[in-house]
């Protein structure tokens, strides 16, 4: 059973083999750990965006490497997809004008959706919306 989502921001430390974050998940069951569909969308863009700019060889090669190691870490984590009832979330809690940017609005919908704690260590925005309950693994 999830019980906790990661935001973006600690899939980027995961990647980047942040030890206090890796000693968190290792200590986690694994069936309570996912990431939304939209986490997985905003690492993909990052990744895609990346292998774009490079032109080089050896950029590209790291490029298509960091690609290779997103998509691996996505293979064995939940993803949590987007689904009419998140939509709903998201559209309830623009209508009470939180300001929070679209994507991280759409993974704090997911979060509430699914009842579960949101990891993160954007506290400012996601403080702002009602309900939501997170933590900050990066410590």
């Amino acid at each position: 059973m999830i019980r906790v989502l990661l935001d973006t921001d600690h899939v980027s430390l995961h990647e980047g083999g942040h030890l206090p974050l890796r000693a968190r998940l290792a200590s986690a069951p694994p069936e309570t750990v996912a990431v939304s569909v939209v986490t997985v969308e905003e690492m993909l863009r990052g990744r895609l965006a990346l292998l774009a700019r490079r032109s080089d060889g050896a950029a590209r090669v790291h490029a298509y490497a960091k690609l290779l190691e997103t998509v691996q870490f996505f293979s064995t984590i939940p993803v949590v997809p987007f689904d009419m009832a998140c939509e709903r979330q998201f559209q309830a809690l623009r209508a009470l004008r939180v300001r929070v940017g679209s994507q991280d609005l759409r993974i704090a919908a997911t979060a509430l959706v699914h009842n579960v704690v949101l990891i993160t260590r954007n506290r400012r925005d996601f403080e702002q919306v009602p309900g939501l309950r997170f933590d900050d693994w990066s410590q």
